[in-house]
């Protein structure tokens, strides 16, 4: 032990601050625990500096320049739009900025102790939070594990100055003129159409036989045609194989419909997936299971197989949402406070700020037929919405999933533009176990994108207004 290294007591202890760790956090202290927040690097965690927030930015910023490029048949035109793209990136760092440092007020506000370093159990009452100067012991009745994930490394596409993960896509200070991007999932299918918004010559290389694999045909397809648009190209059921680096550029090499083929580029996306921190934390010494993938075993109240600690985030079972790391981390902290709380993801979203923006939550209609569940999938477009047209993106549509035998809303997609802000409704509708009766007579204000949940409701009780039946 360090000299000096006196242990230092606390009720609960968490590991990592980023948007499951200090939303978790937060909630404990609020309980009447005594907490400590153990972070690595920066609060915030991936989602805040290198990923959610950041990204979007990108995205707002292409949206920007693509629109005053292209607003002639609105009749706005504009000459020699340009993009200072060290602006943007100042810009994009100063949303960051405020964004941790108001995590940092909340945690202290909240009376939270913040420790930097990396945390390392001792034993399940125990661990060591070090740095590269120092040791010091916590002691503690509870912890909440929230360490998060990181990019997945290729073999054959090691990361370097051209071959790039997330966070180094972000972080560019030149527009390139060609990118390739392997993976066409959320990630990799946001990135690209970013960078394609602001003029790149975007490849994008999928193993799958669609990119955004996870959402309807007819939701992804909307997104693969305004990538093209753009000059995008998409090559599914295509196998990455390799890169030759130079200090301007890369070849990557790929396989598709069993021809090897090149492509040049100015650099090479890796986004792939990402892989759990599970594996510097000493969890063996407290005897924690795993599951597959380097994952946390955990039960229904974020609870490991040692019965003091918790998990929650991209570390145990799931997709890699920031939301439901959020909601994992307040459910943890309630269990340690007593309540008898649980997770239920059936309202649960996910969002892709592609163009159009896709957002689903609960069952779709494959999900629901495979549950057992007749369905009614009620579909109503942006085009028949009067915001939507004055918008002048009257692309998309919201599909609503409703029980047959009492109209139940059990699920919900949404195409089309601010679908990540109107999913919420859907969602408050399944938890609250609302009808598409009730949504439709639900007052909307006119004109909003609002009213298409309304319409798609009508839909669904047989009496819609605004399209025919």
């Amino acid at each position: 032990m360090v000299v000096g290294d006196f242990p230092i007591e606390t009720d609960t202890i968490v590991i990592g601050a980023g948007p499951g760790g200090y939303v978790a956090a937060i909630r404990a202290a609020q309980l009447g625990q005594k907490v400590t927040i153990v972070e690595k690097n920066v609060l915030g965690g991936v989602c805040l500096n290198v990923g959610c927030i950041p990204s979007k930015a990108l995205i707002t910023a292409g949206h920007r320049f693509e629109t005053a490029k292209h607003s002639d048949d609105i009749g706005i035109t504009a000459e020699n739009v340009k993009v200072d793209f060290s602006k943007v990136q100042e810009w994009k760092a100063s949303v960051v900025n405020k964004l941790t440092g108001g995590v940092e007020g909340l945690l202290k506000g909240n009376k939270v102790d913040i420790a930097y370093g990396e945390a390392y159990f001792v034993d399940a009452n125990t661990l060591k939070v070090m740095d590269d100067k120092s040791s010091q012991t916590y002691t503690f009745k509870n912890a909440i594990i929230a360490t998060g994930s990181r990019p997945i490394e290729i073999p054959a596409f090691k990361y370097s100055k051209r071959v790039l993960d997330s966070t180094g896509a972000l972080s560019l200070q030149e527009i390139p003129e060609k990118i390739v991007v392997i993976g066409g999932g959320y990630v990799g299918t946001e990135l690209g159409g970013a960078y394609a918004s602001f003029g790149t010559q975007v490849t994008i290389l999928e193993g799958a036989d669609d990119i955004l694999n996870g959402f309807e045909k007819q939701m992804s397809s909307l997104v693969v045609r305004n990538l093209k648009k753009k000059g995008a190209e998409i090559i599914t059921k295509a196998m990455a194989k390799g890169v030759e680096e130079t200090d301007t550029g890369v070849t990557v090499t790929y396989e598709a419909k069993g021809q090897e083929q090149k492509i040049e580029a100015d650099y090479v996306f890796v986004m792939v997936g990402r892989k759990p921190n599970t594996d510097e934390l000493g969890l063996e010494q407290v005897g924690i299971e795993l599951a597959e993938r380097g994952l946390i075993k955990t039960d229904k109240q974020c609870r490991t197989t040692v019965s003091n600690i918790f998990a929650i985030g991209d570390i145990i079972e799931g997709p890699p949402l920031a939301h439901k790391a959020s909601y994992e981390g307040k459910i943890a902290a309630e269990v340690i406070g007593g309540h008898n709380s649980e997770i239920d993801y059936l309202g649960i979203p996910a969002v892709v700020f592609a163009e159009p923006e896709l957002a689903t939550v609960g069952h779709t209609e494959a999900s629901a037929k495979e549950a057992g569940i007749q369905v009614t999938a009620a579909k109503f477009p942006f085009a028949a919405n009067g915001r939507a047209l004055a918008l002048n993106q009257s692309e998309g549509f919201m599909k609503l999933v409703t029980r047959k035998e009492d109209g139940l809303v059990i699920g919900a997609q949404i195409a089309g533009a601010n679908a990540s802000d109107m999913i919420a409704e859907l969602g408050l509708a399944i938890e609250a176990g609302m009808t598409a009766e009730d949504l439709a007579m639900t007052i909307h204000a006119h004109p909003t994108l609002g009213e298409i949940t309304m319409e798609a409701a009508e839909v669904a009780i047989g009496s819609p207004i605004h399209i025919i039946k």
